[in-house]
């Protein structure tokens, strides 16, 4: 087991190294000036040679990588073109309201995934099968941005239940989770619609296994052969399959908390791009990376949990 995770450990970083260079590569070194970009055509010649200084620009390729890596390491990840503060601090930031509004919609996600797919193939061939099913296509075709309309339109304006958007700070406790309700129910939903397609699959798959006959030889309810017996090694590539979904949240994120003015990553990364801000471009691309790769070492350290068959080598 330890060595299975030092090897994953390995090989995540590895590929975040690959990562880092092919943002980099697009953002410094294929056609186009970087620093045209972010000065515009209009600037002068002395604010456009200082921006040239300051992303690097009158230095080797190779060598500016070389310098952002070596800062990294060191816990710098740059410093804001647009905001004029360290890339790390923005980030760090965001973070602490990007992180739970992806926790919230993941578990919201993993909710609706579970409880419908269950039903479905409990059900499996039956009207409230076609129902499950048929909602499910409902909640895969939805753009997520409409879906936030309604929601605001029904939870905000209507009922006057949650507030339609803004993020108060931490400072006011756990009631600033309210505000990010429905961001993670706008994310959340056509996430779920797909994972309760797969649960029902799997599970499906996991009840022909010989051991799930042999547990209703024995007498065992359906309920519990379903729950007790036949969810958790059925989860597996569901789990595999909510790792990439946690990837998607990130990116469905920039849509989303714009439309509700989250001050998550999502935000930062679209005013970011707006202000043609390559630092700190660089350091939220480093980041999602990151976190994606550490949410699917995660999902694959799980599997030995869900089916005690799996044995790690």
């Amino acid at each position: 087991m330890g060595r299975y995770v030092l090897r994953r450990l390995v090989g995540a970083f590895l590929t975040l190294l690959v990562i880092s260079f092919v943002v980099f590569l697009s953002l410094n070194v294929l056609p186009g000036d970087p620093a045209r970009l972010v000065v515009g055509l209009e600037a002068s010649p002395d604010l456009y040679q200082k921006v040239r200084v300051e992303l690097g620009l009158d230095r080797p390729w190779i060598l500016r990588y070389l310098l952002w890596i070596g800062n990294i390491f060191r816990g710098d990840l740059g410093r804001s073109l647009h905001y004029r503060r360290p890339v790390g601090e923005l980030v760090g930031n965001a973070l602490a309201v990007s992180f739970p509004l992806a926790g919230l919609a993941l578990s919201f996600t993993l909710a609706f995934a579970f409880l419908l797919g269950a039903i479905a193939a409990r059900r499996a061939g039956s009207p409230l099968d076609a129902f499950v099913m048929g909602l499910s296509q409902v909640g895969l075709a939805v753009p997520e941005f409409w879906l936030g309309f309604l929601l605001i339109l029904l939870f905000s304006l209507k009922l006057r239940a949650l507030p339609a958007g803004g993020f108060p700070g931490w400072e006011k406790g756990l009631s600033a989770l309210t505000h990010l309700l429905l961001p993670a129910f706008s994310l959340a939903i056509p996430r779920g619609a797909y994972l309760a397609r797969m649960v029902r699959s799997s599970l499906l798959s996991t009840l022909k296994e010989g051991y799930i006959a042999a547990a209703r030889s024995k007498g065992v309810p359906e309920r519990w052969v379903l729950f007790r017996h036949a969810l958790r090694p059925g989860l597996i590539p569901v789990v595999t399959s909510a790792g990439m979904v946690f990837g998607r949240l990130l990116a469905g994120a920039i849509v989303v908390e714009n439309l509700f003015y989250v001050p998550g990553l999502g935000r930062l990364t679209l005013t970011a791009v707006l202000a043609r801000d390559i630092p700190l471009v660089q350091g939220l691309a480093l980041v999602a990376a990151g976190a994606i790769l550490l949410v699917n070492l995660f999902a694959d350290l799980s599997y030995g949990l869900l089916d005690p068959r799996i044995r790690y080598t």
